[in-house]
């Protein structure tokens, strides 16, 4: 069976992005994908601070939700970051969790788990954060999954979420081509596994030319 992990950048853990999740979580189950939300906006998370500890420990130095979150990303098959927009961006605190999620977990492989980001507006502001949120995906050889249109729905409150037909349509179609795209890798990987990754060049030019 697939696993999603879904998280919900959102402080407000009935909010407009927790009905796009549970709409998703409803089509994953029907679908027979495992899944598991973890509340993440409503934590205290700082930014990274460059320090380089993780490259050593293979954990981030701030024992707090990333750490926990961790080993849960690495069991998935898939990831949903779901996140409300906040001038014309994702929230502060699911990027900050992002980053520090994606930097100190060098050690495990995301290579090839299916990622799609999920966003939530009142009006404005959600493609250019959809845009934030997919680079986390396309850095790592995560495949993004897609749907009927750009993964958003649009409300200013959870009940506003559940009159905008379109954007929860958009959402079960999601997750039903996430769980193929789940599917479809998990019997590639069987029959001749994942794709190679070269990993020896990397472009510097400490010479200024």
């Amino acid at each position: 069976m697939s696993k999603v992990l879904l998280l919900n950048g959102s402080p407000r853990a009935n909010g407009c992005t927790a009905e796009a999740l549970a709409e998703m979580i409803k089509t994953f189950r029907e679908e027979g994908v495992e899944c598991e939300l973890i509340q993440v906006g409503s934590k205290n998370i700082r930014g990274c601070v460059a320090c380089g500890s993780c490259k050593k420990t293979g954990k981030c130095v701030f024992d707090d939700l990333v750490n926990e979150v961790a080993p849960k990303l690495a069991e998935a098959d898939g990831l949903v970051i779901g996140a409300p927009v906040y001038y014309g961006s994702p929230n502060g605190t699911i990027l900050s969790f992002m980053d520090r999620l994606f930097y100190s977990t060098g050690s495990i492989s995301k290579h090839m788990k299916v990622g799609a980001a999920v966003v939530t507006c009142r009006r404005g502001g959600n493609t250019a954060s959809f845009d934030v949120l997919n680079k986390y995906f396309t850095i790592s050889g995560m495949p993004v999954a897609s749907s009927t249109y750009w993964n958003q729905v649009h409300g200013f409150t959870a009940e506003d979420v559940r009159k905008d037909l379109e954007g929860l349509q958009v959402m079960r179609n999601l997750a039903r081509n996430m769980a193929f795209l789940m599917r479809a890798i998990a019997a590639e990987k069987e029959r001749s596994g994942y794709p190679v990754m070269e990993r020896k060049v990397s472009t510097s030019f400490p010479d200024g030319k």
